[in-house]
């Protein structure tokens, strides 16, 4: 049986089951449900406020009611609050103690998932393998079997800094070192090793520690004669001439405008043509232009202004060609980038240097390692060797200083860094290391003394 009255029974609700009761100011319902062993009360709110119980438990159940009692309960709710809209204008607050709970369990599971997250990626607390490979001077072996160099005084200063143990384990060349970092056999690499974006799919690299370029090695001793044969041969030489002999054609084409009517050696149609180019030709050179000369004023401007220009314009090739003999003969065949698209050139096989041959599609022969492309150009087998310029200056300064020389300029970019696996716990830890080194006067003291500048290009 269902009752509806205004007033409300505390009677029907201990007051253990609620700490706080707030009823509607203007009007509450109240419920009364008839059962078999029990009578149940439930009240429902319509007003501004409504009834909050701020016990965790269901009232139906915690007044010890039956599941069919229940049902019956909830039913009578349910026409009660459909015979007053009113109460649904405002939804039912929920207990705030299982609200409680729920934050303070979500709370305490992202906080374990965050302390399993740092356990994971702690720094192992073992010896660390570390790969290196010989590139003087950023790794060089001594006799006894010790490493020293840039790149492995850097390595030994971190790890001082933070606790690590390693033992240096030497490969035989730079793919070698990235596939066994890629493939965890060693868990990190510290040589003279490019970041690239090819290699950046199978390893990482921390912040770079030293920035460069390619440089050019060619012979100190080049034969002047293969330099002054090569400017003669170039293709700036053939533009020049090319130039000119269009201007000599152009001035030649408008003698013969003028004069085929007037003149007899220029009249006619393909045989005038010809002895109007071969004329303005003669002229450009200043021999036996009075020869066959123009005799119509118009003519005769063509040519005097053709003779004038020619004389500046012979004066500019001549001097042209003169200063590019000279400096090949002082500076030799190649003294840029440009200059090796016309010479032979050598590269190491499988390094950042002949990737980006291949990209400016330019030919070169491939060697196995520095010494021996430097042999080949002391040989003269090839014109130029191209590879980092800081390894390359090494070399050269220490082993082939009487015939090989470093040409000034350099191109590209290239950055060294550290090599770790993907996803390494190392990384974080040697990133802020490597970036307070490079910035250290200790850092900017040992290029000094190792290399002569101060800093990385």
């Amino acid at each position: 049986m269902e009752t509806g009255k205004d007033h409300f029974p505390q009677d029907h609700f201990p007051q253990d089951h609620f700490a706080q009761d707030h009823f509607a100011e203007d009007h509450f319902t109240e419920v009364t449900v008839e059962l078999p062993n029990s009578r149940a009360w439930l009240g429902v709110g319509h007003a501004s406020r409504s009834v909050v119980n701020s016990s965790n438990e269901d009232p139906l159940v915690s007044h010890g009611l039956s599941p069919k009692e229940d049902v019956s309960c909830r039913t009578a709710v349910d026409r009660a609050t459909r015979q007053h809209p009113a109460s649904r204008s405002r939804p039912v607050m929920l207990p705030l103690r299982p609200a409680l709970l729920c934050f303070a369990a979500l709370a305490m599971l992202a906080f374990g998932l965050t302390k399993l997250h740092a356990q994971g990626a702690a720094v192992p607390d073992r010896e660390l393998v570390v790969a290196t490979k010989a590139a003087p001077p950023f790794a060089m072996k001594h006799p006894d079997g010790s490493w020293s160099g840039l790149s492995i005084t850097l390595w030994k200063k971190i790890a001082d800094q933070e606790h690590l143990r390693f033992r240096l384990v030497e490969t035989q060349s730079v793919p070698d070192l990235l596939d066994g970092v890629a493939n965890g056999t060693f868990d990190a690499g510290v040589a003279a090793v490019t970041v690239t974006a090819a290699r950046a799919h199978s390893v990482d690299f921390t912040q770079p520690f030293y920035n460069t370029g390619l440089g050019v090695a060619v012979p100190i001793n080049e034969n002047p004669w293969v330099a002054i044969g090569r400017a003669l041969l170039s293709f700036g030489f053939f533009q020049a001439v090319g130039v000119l002999l269009c201007f000599a054609m152009g001035v030649g084409f408008l003698i013969w405008v003028f004069e085929r009517r007037k003149t007899e050696h220029f009249g006619g149609g393909a045989k005038g043509l010809g002895s109007s180019f071969w004329w303005s030709t003669i002229a450009m050179t200043q021999a036996g232009a009075a020869h066959n000369a123009p005799a119509t004023l118009p003519g005769r401007i063509v040519a005097m202004g053709w003779m004038i220009a020619s004389v500046i314009a012979i004066a500019v090739f001549t001097a042209g060609i003169t200063s590019t003999l000279t400096r090949r003969g002082l500076e030799g065949a190649v003294h840029g980038f440009n200059d090796l698209r016309s010479v032979r050139v050598g590269a190491v096989a499988n390094s950042p240097t002949t990737d980006y041959f291949g990209h400016q599609r330019l030919s070169f022969q491939a060697f196995p390692d520095i010494q021996s492309g430097l042999s080949a150009l002391e040989a003269g087998k090839i014109d130029a060797f191209v590879h980092d310029k800081p390894l390359l200056t090494w070399m050269v300064r220490n082993d082939f200083s009487s015939a090989i020389r470093v040409v000034d300029t350099s191109f590209s970019s290239e950055s060294y860094a550290i090599v770790l696996p993907k996803n390494s716990a190392l990384r974080p830890m040697l990133d802020l290391a490597v970036l307070d080194q490079v910035e250290s006067d200790w850092w900017q003291q040992t290029l000094f003394e190792t290399l002569g500048t101060a800093r990385s290009p």
